[in-house]
């Protein structure tokens, strides 16, 4: 098992889940984070960290569709090991459905 960033997580970043990894394996993208699941210990520690419920474990069937994206852009992202601030829109559109198609970025966040 592994835990996986979801949609939730897009346009709002938040970070409280990166400073509790114990193996440091969140990505950070330009408005989203990801975790790379074979790095993941499956510890679960960051779940209740993520304010916006955004991260899952692999096992619930709403993280299906998540877990190659996770995969995919832990590839190629910058490693992020620190808190930052959420990202300013974050409240506005924390609870905003299918986010996926009209906000994703495939471009690289700045890392540490």
């Amino acid at each position: 098992m592994t835990f996986v960033v979801t949609e939730a997580c897009i346009r709002c970043k938040y970070t409280d889940c990166v400073e509790v990894c114990p193996v440091d394996c969140f990505y950070e993208g330009e408005n989203m984070l990801v975790i790379h699941p074979d790095e993941c210990i499956d510890c679960g520690v960051c779940e209740p960290e993520c304010p916006i419920e955004a991260i899952l474990p692999d096992t619930d069937s709403k993280a299906d569709e998540w877990l190659e994206v996770n995969r995919k852009y832990a590839e190629e992202w910058p490693n992020i090991t620190v808190k930052k601030d959420p990202m300013p829109e974050a409240e506005e559109l924390k609870n905003k459905p299918n986010k996926y198609k009209q906000y994703f970025s495939p471009e690289a966040g700045e890392g540490d």
